[in-house]
């Protein structure tokens, strides 16, 4: 049987020009993603995790058409997006829906809490009447905790939880396969996140989604992932399972991000060994040669800066030369 969704050597590049360019210049290009592969089966979650700027939401943007790419991305197993046109891309959007990073500006401020979940009833379902309409709105708010007597009012009498529950509200009334949430809980108090990803799960489990859950933290990551991916300049530098991720991370980049992740424990916290990287993100405009991570890398050496790391097969992947355990003089 096929995934629900297959993509590979997933890749988005935008042209770049400087001042100054003559037209007959060649624009520069910016490769924000480059060949990402992953299969995501139904009902199941993918955590995409990496530092800003590292092409995680050019990435869900790119699997949906809302930004230019190349590659496969097919959709159970018969239909390849990247090849629709606009208009026959059009059905498939009540199928695969996004919740956005910013709650409040994702919200049309001009349109009501009723008129903003029914937008995508009104697009894609024209056989609906006002008073079907109206029913699945009423029952959609209810699912995420919306009181009705919220309905006519606008987004800005709402808090940013408030806001995030509409947005999901709105992506779900549709009652699609696959949700792709882009950093949904990164603008939220953390108490609030909590309850967001509750509702996340919840849904999932109700409503039987797939979803593609982007973050920074790779703790908010852990308790809504079957499967994690780690983004490095738009490559794929680790994906395992999450119970092999987070038990023995391979690559020294995820490695890294794990050692960052506060933990509750004050005790364990002051004990705990962090993995500096020096320098920052490197620009994707000039990307390294050969293994993008190298020019950060602890355990770098000669032939990293020769060779582009491939992740291969199995469950557990990584696109490092020198994979294992993190070592002791890697910390700090």
């Amino acid at each position: 049987m096929s995934p629900l969704l297959s993509v590979r050597d997933l890749r988005v590049t935008f042209p770049i020009t400087r001042a100054g360019d003559m037209p007959w210049t060649k624009p520069r290009e910016l490769r924000a993603v480059n060949g990402v592969d992953f299969d995501l089966e139904a009902g199941e979650t993918l955590g995409v995790v990496g530092e800003s700027g590292c092409g995680k939401s050019t990435l869900a943007r790119g699997l949906i058409q809302m930004v230019p790419a190349t590659g496969t991305v097919m959709w159970r197993g018969e239909t390849d997006l990247l090849s629709l046109s606009r208009r026959a891309m059009l059905p498939f959007r009540s199928e695969i829906q996004m919740v956005f990073q910013d709650p409040l500006a994702s919200l049309n401020p001009r349109m009501t809490l009723g008129q903003i979940i029914a937008e995508p009833l009104r697009t894609h379902r024209a056989d609906l009447d006002a008073q079907e309409r109206r029913k699945r709105v009423a029952a959609m708010m209810e699912r995420v905790g919306l009181l009705p007597q919220m309905i006519n009012r606008y987004p800005h009498e709402f808090s940013g939880g408030q806001c995030q529950r509409i947005g999901i509200a709105r992506a779900l009334v549709m009652e699609p396969k696959l949700l792709i949430c882009d950093e949904p809980v990164s603008a939220l108090d953390v108490s609030i996140q909590a309850q967001v990803i509750d509702l996340l799960r919840e849904l999932q489990r109700d409503l039987g989604l797939a979803m593609i859950f982007i973050a920074h933290d790779l703790s908010v990551v852990k308790h809504i992932s079957d499967q994690v991916m780690v983004l490095y300049l738009g490559r794929v530098m680790e994906k395992a399972t999450k119970r092999d991720l987070y038990a023995d991370p391979q690559h020294p980049y995820t490695q890294a991000l794990m050692s960052a992740v506060p933990i509750p424990d004050p005790v364990a916290e002051r004990a705990k060994k962090i993995i500096a990287l020096d320098g920052d993100l490197p620009s994707p405009m000039n990307p390294p040669s050969g293994c993008v991570f190298r020019t950060r890398c602890p355990r770098a050496q000669a032939d990293c800066a020769d060779v582009v790391p491939e992740t291969g097969d199995g469950a557990h992947r990584v696109a490092c030369l020198y994979p294992g355990p993190a070592k002791q003089a890697e910390m700090v």
